[in-house]
């Protein structure tokens, strides 16, 4: 997204475009999929000055403004990715952490039951699986043995 098109999102809504406002959108585009400290970390390489609330309350407000999205793929802080992305599913990897993305058609026989059994509409934008990815194996390591090495780049 464009300087001037987060200024228009901005002004509609009474409020002032910042470079903290852009450095974060502009991190999480960036990113791809990345946690607050992900986007704190590659904001704080332009700016040092931007603390880690600003960072929070930054995400919060892009997300209100639907220009990103979050998803829980672990324990910890949810991780955010532009919202102007197609839906999909989120794969990942239990052993490397790497992130994958399938279309969310490969849900649609669960959606449609759960629509239709229980009235429970699905947001696939926020749904997670965890497994092992084809690099580490697509299964666990047996006791007594270690799991493969984990791949030098991962996906945030």
């Amino acid at each position: 997204m464009s300087s001037s098109s987060l200024a228009d999102v901005l002004r509609s809504r009474g409020l002032r475009l910042t470079a903290q406002r852009q450095l974060v959108l502009e991190a999480v585009y960036a990113l791809g999929h990345a946690t607050p400290d992900q986007v704190h970390a590659a904001v704080a390489k332009t700016a040092a000055g931007v603390n880690i609330t600003t960072v929070y309350r930054t995400l919060e407000l892009l997300e209100e403004l639907g220009l990103v999205t979050h998803a829980h793929l672990s324990h910890g802080a949810p991780t955010y990715h532009a919202a102007g992305e197609d839906q999909h599913v989120h794969l990942v990897c239990r052993h490397c952490g790497g992130v994958d993305e399938v279309a969310p058609v490969m849900l649609d026989e669960l959606v449609r039951g759960l629509a239709a059994d229980r009235g429970f509409e699905v947001d696939v934008g926020h749904v997670a699986l965890f497994g092992l990815c084809r690099g580490c194996g697509g299964s666990a390591p047996e006791p007594g043995r270690s799991a493969p090495e984990a791949p030098e780049t991962v996906t945030p």
